[in-house]
């Protein structure tokens, strides 16, 4: 049986998760990506910088990391009857390919949710490509009439 856990990433291991992240674009036909080591150090920073609004949350085979979420937490406007609001947004979920179709995508979507939960989070959106759609589904995520968004460009 495989030694599997999901669970809040660890300092020390962000630097897998960067790794991940760089997978990621590759496998998605990102060029022009300069050099992974710079890509890491700055990752790395930046994750440390914004660790009170984006929490990853890794799978961990052994004791590497083959899986990854992002949940940012967004404080909202507060009423009078919920004086402390915040939604999230789910981010950046990446299993390695050899360990996909198994379960383990559902498993670290569920365990986000479940910290959104923990936070009090009112919502968790994501923004999917249309083959993960079913698999976000699964989850508990549906669609919403009233969720738009507005495309920005560069000037």
């Amino acid at each position: 049986m495989e030694n599997i856990g999901i669970r809040p990433a660890r300092p020390a291991e962000l630097a897998a998760v960067a790794g991940l992240r760089w997978a990621w674009l590759v496998e998605n036909g990102s060029e022009d990506l300069g050099e992974p080591d710079d890509f890491v150090r700055h990752f790395v920073a930046w994750a440390e910088e914004n660790a009170r609004t984006h929490h990853c949350t890794v799978v961990v085979r052994d004791d590497r990391v083959i899986g990854m979420a992002w949940l940012a937490v967004v404080q909202r406007v507060p009423t009078p009857r919920a004086p402390r609001r915040a939604s999230g947004d789910l981010q950046c979920v990446y299993v390695v390919p050899e360990a996909r179709d198994g379960g383990l995508g559902g498993r670290l979507v569920r365990a986000v949710l479940d910290a959104a939960r923990e936070l009090g989070l009112e919502r968790v959106t994501v923004h999917s490509s249309s083959r993960a759609v079913p698999a976000y589904a699964r989850s508990g995520f549906e669609e919403s009439p009233r969720l738009l968004q507005a495309r920005i460009t560069r000037a």
